[in-house]
């Protein structure tokens, strides 16, 4: 069987999950193995991150794990640079952290604010200054980053739609200024994903028939669904995919 990601190093940001189950994070670094990629697992838990090397591993996969908070510039170096000596190189780069403050701007303090800003967007800049250079002079990559429809619709959430919109944007910049060293850079604009982050707002029954409505499809997807299209950016098979922003939602960014 082919495997599309065989001998390429993948760096994976937010590799491990909060509670029980799978998140998006695990499940592409797991896809990621699985096509035959060696895959450096980051988290800020050393144990979440190890969760997700120690489960790769068991399959027969390759991986690593390190914990780092892409918050810090000096972590992110030292993450990038032991990502090198580990494996020598990086061919992926999947940006997977975020997180949400479910507040309007009226109720929102400015630390809240300062604080989304850095774990979305300062992380994926961080991680994207360290590890470019290295891509450059391995003859290119790919650049993955994991944005929200809440970029693009209206969410009661101002900080988590300014953050997401930024990374879109971001993400925009990257493809145009270094497409040209062959290194790809795309966004995942994620609708309502089943996962142990988001599941506990859906023990509200009236609040779960609320999101399911808004979906075309009247169903959540399963983080393997995401890892699929994650794996399919960081092949050969995307390989003239470049600044795209591309909804991974069952139709919500195009729902009324």
């Amino acid at each position: 069987m082919q495997r599309n990601l065989e001998n390429k190093v993948a760096v994976v940001v937010g590799a491990g999950t909060r509670g029980e189950g799978i998140g998006n994070g695990k499940a592409a670094a797991i896809q990621f193995a699985r096509e035959g990629a060696a895959v450096f697992c980051i988290d800020k838990d050393p144990a979440a991150a190890q969760a997700c090397a120690d489960f790769i591993k068991e399959e027969g996969g390759i991986a690593e794990a390190f914990a780092a908070d892409i918050t810090s510039a000096k972590e992110c170096e030292g993450a990038v640079n032991q990502c090198l000596k580990r494996f020598k190189k990086i061919d992926v780069l999947h940006n997977n952290v975020g997180i949400a403050s479910m507040m309007e701007i009226v109720d929102t303090p400015e630390e809240t604010w300062d604080g989304m800003f850095a774990v979305n967007v300062k992380g994926i800049f961080f991680m994207c200054k360290q590890a470019i250079p290295h891509m450059i002079e391995g003859g290119g990559g790919v650049i993955t980053n994991v944005s929200s429809v809440a970029a693009v619709r209206s969410f009661p959430d101002a900080a988590y739609m300014s953050t997401k919109g930024t990374v879109n944007a971001l993400t925009i910049y990257l493809a145009g200024r270094y497409g040209r060293y062959n290194i790809r850079t795309n966004a995942l604009l994620l609708g309502f994903i089943d996962t142990p982050l988001a599941r506990p707002a859906w023990d509200n029954e009236k609040v779960k028939k609320i999101n399911l409505r808004q979906v075309p499809m009247r169903r959540f997807a399963s983080p393997w669904e995401v890892a699929t299209v994650a794996v399919f950016l960081a092949s050969d098979g995307a390989s003239y995919l470049n600044g795209v922003i591309l909804p991974v939602d069952g139709g919500l960014s195009i729902a009324m």
